[in-house]
């Protein structure tokens, strides 16, 4: 093969880098415009700020009530987290393990709030919590995100118990273990390495989950996410290092998970490393 053959391909090969560079380096620019801004005193025709401050940070954190919506993120990402890892394990459990009639269609209605936008089945999704007096409230929009969170959890552990031999379990019981105690003290071991990324990767979606939790919000049970979309576009006048600096905070929030994930969770080792502790 002479050199006149690898010409596309090297062609092909700088296309994609220049592409993506050039994707990076946009994405990069508006993230340096945004926090030069949340902590620039003036910033008018000028390549830099004329002068540099964390004012607006302190003025967002009090003007948009952070640390309320911080708390509320948090105990909705929580709850939703245990919730759908407490309901997703055993179902996927089930899936795995057990034949049954409509098992396809049933995996295909757990899969269905995963393969379309979560607007099309919100606004039903919100009438019904609103009619149920759950509308606005906490407790309605841990259930709108527990939604999507627990297909994610099932499609995720599925193949980590199908990886695992079904001796191991009859062995726990020939030894007299009962259900709870083979789940606790040999499948739980096992499937922590799935439970783990499983439990992180919803926690990102959690975060950055806006629709559902736009629609089942109310004043006080607001996301960092819904909180910056009403500060960008609620009536009155804003300052916008402000507004940035709020931006910021959620990105630093999100950016800070998705790092934790990353470092524990290998989403292309996830099978092995199954294997491997099996």
């Amino acid at each position: 093969m002479n050199a006149h053959d690898h010409w596309p391909s090297r062609l092909w090969n700088l296309l994609v880098v220049s592409v993506m560079t050039l994707f990076l380096l946009n994405v990069a620019l508006m993230i340096v415009s945004v926090g030069t801004n949340s902590v620039a005193q003036r910033w008018f025709g000028t390549f830099l700020p004329e002068s540099f401050t964390f004012h607006w940070y302190a003025a967002a954190w009090k003007e948009f009530q952070l640390g309320d919506v911080l708390f509320v993120t948090l105990q909705v990402v929580v709850a939703v987290v245990v919730l759908s890892v407490l309901i997703g394990v055993p179902a996927a459990y089930t899936m795995a393990r057990r034949s049954f009639p409509g098992k396809r269609a049933l995996m295909m209605l757990f899969l269905l709030p995963m393969m379309i936008p979560p607007i099309t089945y919100g606004i039903p999704l919100a009438t019904v919590l609103y009619k149920l007096h759950l509308g606005g409230t906490l407790a309605g929009v841990i259930l709108a995100n527990l939604l999507p969170a627990l297909p994610f959890v099932i499609l995720v552990m599925t193949p980590f118990i199908e990886q695992i031999d079904p001796n191991i379990e009859a062995a726990a019981r020939v030894f007299g273990a009962r259900t709870w105690q083979t789940f606790r003290y040999v499948l739980v071991p096992l499937l922590m390495p799935g439970i783990l990324a499983a439990s992180l990767l919803v926690l990102v979606r959690t975060i950055a989950m806006f629709e559902l939790t736009f629609l089942s919000a109310g004043p006080s049970s607001q996301t960092l996410v819904v909180a910056l979309y009403y500060a960008v576009f609620a009536a009155g006048v804003r300052a916008p290092q402000s507004i940035d600096a709020m931006a910021i905070v959620y990105m630093t929030v999100t950016l800070l998970w998705l790092l934790i994930a990353m470092r524990f969770v290998s989403p292309t080792q996830l099978v092995s490393r199954v294997r491997e502790r099996a």
